[in-house]
């Protein structure tokens, strides 16, 4: 059954085209998910659909008894509402307060007490005025999930929430009977609740009755047939089916077991210019001595948000950090950067790392500068192996192409800012790259290209982010965050954990573990001297991992393979010497094998060294 129409919708901000006579419509029981870049309208789009906005033109055509329900990315109070106030007073406007239907004799202030707390929330009679805005989003997430409606709208839901939130709310929506229409960035959720994918590109509305595994497959058909005269573009493509097919492990059904990255097929045009060449290698030289952590303990108001923390980054660690809001994610970030005083321990940083820091809120954006001139800023040019990108030809690799450039930053849209300030941070050639929540704000597209980038970085990366997708991606071991401010260290991806543990290590702060030691509720009124002093008298001796061990039985083993085959080769490239083919294979071989040898003996210097410590324990 049809519940909405759009027809010949046309919709312009001064020359700027955003639909250019497009049609929608959803059927009952559709759960749409809708992609672009950011600035193509995909909000709009939504404010349009759920009767907020007019389009210039087009009909719009609603079902008489169908009620929508939106949450915009943005939502707005009344000032001085409480939580549980704002949350049952939307319902009531719907007309549902007191509809014991939705849980028995529950009833709907039940019913919103337990979203509220499954959200994370325990004082809902605190003001919504002293909330966050994170929190903020996730109070009218929790009123438009308790409503009573046939059309679902949601503009980004995921942003703000963790793993395990994430994970059940799409549990709640592959579940929600209506039908639904949503942006998000996070491609997992894509996968696993839409069945139709809707893009926008350049005006216009390409539609797909297919989840986003689905999605991607058709529009790498439509992108051979548009594109086939860009090779450089069809190569993106091809690398990026190659990677998808390899896979990562299946989390929970046979459809997730393929989506993986690809995401340069709604970029068209623009992904297509020497993407692999330009940003490949734009980072400065790293030393042997990069950031060394070692007994660092840190608390807030009493409570203990990291202890005993030990860890020296390697040249080329890729660093997911994983934990529940509030955890001390952020904070650890800031340490490193210098930014936050531990309470106790020591960090060093190497005299050539060059940190590039990605936080949450871009600083010092003025809204009269021109886009060119802020990467200009950073630098001109930048000089790489294969000669030098300009600041120009960056901002082409991040989607600003032509008279974008000369825009001033004021018009632009908030994820239109957050992806040129993200080509600024690169801009300036760092070694080791802290991303903090990096995909919040940020649309698929510019993901593509950023962990294009990734690829290729050789230097080291550390991570905060809620995107499972992200992390299964770019990372290969994960710090995870779990009771009063133990971090461990998982060797994996977040998918190798999730199928490990299924987040269950994941605690909040305040709960017990399974020693029954003291947390850091219990914690919460000393002082934060008196709390490191508690929780480093509970802690366990520092020791391997099981991984470790049998790696630091094996590695002296490995290490002296190596320098054999290397002899090896030496050899072999004495006896071919006349054969300049052979020869040039040949050397080819031997600098992966140098580089690996070079990778093996900085991990063995560090299992030497945690080694050491434990034998002075």
């Amino acid at each position: 059954m049809n519940l909405l129409t759009i027809k010949n919708l046309t919709k312009a901000y001064t020359d700027k085209v955003l639909f250019d006579g497009i049609d929608f419509s959803l059927e009952d029981g559709e759960k749409v998910g809708i992609i672009g870049i950011n600035g193509t309208g995909k909000s709009t789009l939504l404010r349009i659909i759920a009767g907020i906005e007019e389009g210039d033109t087009g009909e719009y055509t609603k079902g008489n008894h169908v009620v929508i329900n939106y949450l915009p990315q943005n939502p707005e109070f009344a000032p001085g509402q409480t939580i549980l106030e704002y949350v049952i007073g939307q319902n009531q406007m719907h007309g549902i307060a007191g509809d014991t239907s939705l849980s028995g004799d529950y009833g709907v202030e039940g019913e919103a007490k337990s979203i509220l707390n499954r959200l994370g929330f325990t004082d809902l009679n605190q003001p919504i005025d002293h909330l966050s805005g994170g929190q903020k989003k996730k109070v009218a997430l929790a009123a438009v999930l308790l409503s009573k409606n046939e059309i679902l709208i949601m503009d980004e839901p995921t942003n703000h929430l963790d793993h395990n939130m994430t994970e059940w709310l799409e549990g709640w929506l592959k579940s929600y009977r209506g039908s639904l229409i949503m942006i998000t960035h996070d491609r997992y959720f894509l996968d696993l609740v839409c069945n139709r994918i809707v893009e926008l590109d350049k005006g216009k509305l390409y539609s797909y009755k297919t989840n986003y595994e689905g999605f991607l497959a058709l529009k790498a058909e439509r992108e051979e047939m548009a594109l086939s005269t860009q090779a450089k573009h069809q190569n993106i493509l091809r690398k990026e089916i190659a990677w998808m097919q390899r896979g990562a492990r299946a989390r929970s059904t046979k459809q997730k077991a393929h989506i993986k990255r690809y995401e340069a097929l709604r970029d068209e045009e623009k992904v297509a210019v020497d993407t692999e060449v330009e940003i490949g290698s734009l980072s400065t030289r790293l030393g042997n001595k990069t950031i060394e952590m070692d007994d660092i303990a840190i608390a807030y108001e009493g409570k203990p948000l990291i202890r005993d923390f030990t860890y020296h980054f390697l040249k080329k660690d890729r660093i997911g950090i994983l934990g529940p809001n509030g955890c001390g994610k952020t904070t650890l970030l800031k340490m490193i950067m210098g930014e936050v005083q531990p309470d106790q321990g020591r960090i060093e940083i190497g005299e050539t790392v060059n940190i590039g820091y990605y936080a949450q809120e871009a600083k010092d954006m003025d809204p009269g500068q021109r886009v060119i001139d802020y990467i200009k800023d950073t630098a001109e040019y930048i000089r790489t192996e294969d000669g030098y990108i300009s600041a120009s030809q960056m901002l082409e690799k991040f989607l600003f192409a032509g008279s974008l450039q000369y825009q001033m930053i004021g018009k632009l849209s908030g994820g239109e800012k957050r992806r040129l300030y993200l080509a600024k941070i690169l801009m300036g050639a760092p070694n080791v790259l802290i991303l903090d929540e990096p995909t919040n704000d940020l649309d698929i597209s510019t993901l593509c290209i950023l962990e294009d980038y990734l690829d290729t970085f050789p230097g080291i990366l550390i991570t905060v982010s809620h995107d499972r997708y992200f992390l299964d991606r770019v990372v290969d071991h994960m710090l995870v965050f779990e009771w009063a401010g133990k971090i461990s260290l998982f060797n994996g991806s977040y998918q190798e954990y999730y199928e490990t543990y299924g987040g269950e290590s994941l605690t909040d702060p305040g709960e017990k573990d399974k020693t029954g030691q003291q947390t850091g509720e219990e914690t919460a009124n000393l002082s934060g001297a008196q709390a490191y002093k508690m929780q480093k008298e509970q802690s366990k001796k520092l020791k391997f991992t099981y991984n470790e061990q049998r790696e630091y039985e094996s590695i002296e083993d490995d290490i002296a393979g190596l320098e054999e085959a290397l002899e090896k080769l030496d050899e072999d490239m004495a006896a071919n010497a006349t054969n300049s083919v052979k020869l040039g294979e040949l050397l080819e071989e031997k600098k992966k094998v140098e580089q690996t040898l070079e990778e093996k003996m900085e991990r063995w210097e560090h299992l030497e060294d945690l080694a050491a410590k434990i034998a002075a324990q």
